[in-house]
């Protein structure tokens, strides 16, 4: 994982008003492995921003899939 790079949350954090699933992007890494993540809405307007672990996060990557390469 590294700068800008567009995650998915794995794991439900009510507490932060965070759930699995949203989607947010990498703006700052601390240490390896901690990162601040920025969580905006449809407008670019942040919502939250959190320092998560990586274990807490999955890169999400915007390649195109060859047909070979998709298990159907």
């Amino acid at each position: 994982m590294k700068l800008l790079d567009i995650i998915a949350l794995l794991e439900n954090l009510p507490e932060l008003g965070l759930y699995r699933g949203q989607v947010g992007t990498i703006v700052e890494e601390y240490e390896p492995g901690v990162f601040e993540v920025e969580f905006s809405d449809d407008t670019g307007r942040a919502y939250a921003i959190e320092t998560l672990s990586e274990h807490q996060l999955m890169v999400l990557d915007h390649y195109r899939l060859e047909p070979e390469a998709v298990a159907i």
